[in-house]
């Protein structure tokens, strides 16, 4: 199932996304802010963005989105349909843009445009080992591992983006959440962990005073 991340301060237009998205076959995500966007970012296949929002902007939220994952697809829904509104959109990072009022049916065209586009698949295949997002299975080879749902979302994030680094902080923020008050050595814990159960391949990396990050092969 592909995770939508609605963005949007109106709160009957989110409403209204989200329950089009949802009978559509999305798993949504909602927020209403831009700081609130950015917490459910790394769970995100796909970002619906509006432009205008309280505090940080969409445009704002595009950029930082596209720096974390370049590969992120990005619709952005805007009142704005001059020009040089929709140039600024692009520059931000957009993959495409919606003018408001904007019809339902065309929102869910260009989203399966942008995932076809993106290459999506809901599975990752990194050498032996497969995980799925939507069931939350893990296989290396034919053998179904047995994770812990920490231990699931922690290797999930690694291997989203091979080849990063993540720190600690960031490892907790991202996974355990940002109002996790436990002690960084729960990584390390955890880590230990993951890699027993993936037999001791050498998937998850130690980066030597900084933290960890999944094989770039």
């Amino acid at each position: 199932m592909v995770r939508v991340l609605a963005v949007e301060d109106d709160e009957v237009s989110l409403e209204l996304l989200r329950s089009f998205l949802e009978r559509r076959g999305y798993q949504v995500m909602v927020a209403s802010t831009g700081e609130q966007a950015l917490d459910l970012l790394h769970q995100a296949d796909l970002l619906v963005l509006d432009v205008m929002l309280p505090g940080m902007s969409g445009r704002e939220v595009a950029q930082v989105a596209r720096e974390q994952d370049p590969d992120l697809p990005i619709l952005m829904l805007t009142a704005m349909n001059q020009v040089h509104d929709r140039v600024a959109g692009f520059e931000s990072g957009a993959d495409d843009y919606l003018v408001k009022p904007y019809d339902l049916r065309e929102l869910d065209a260009r989203l399966k445009s942008l995932l076809r586009r993106s290459g999506f698949r809901d599975r990752l295949e990194r050498g032996d080992l497969t995980i799925c997002p939507d069931t939350r299975e893990v296989f290396l080879g034919d053998t179904l591992l047995r994770l812990s749902k920490l231990e699931f979302d922690l290797l999930l994030t690694l291997a989203r983006h091979p080849g990063r680094t993540f720190s600690r902080d960031r490892l907790i923020e991202l996974v355990w959440g940002g109002d996790y008050e436990g002690l960084e050595r729960t990584v390390d814990v955890r880590i230990v962990d993951l890699r027993k159960k993936l037999g001791g391949r050498d998937y998850i990396q130690t980066v030597r005073g900084v933290g960890y990050r999944f094989r770039a092969d």
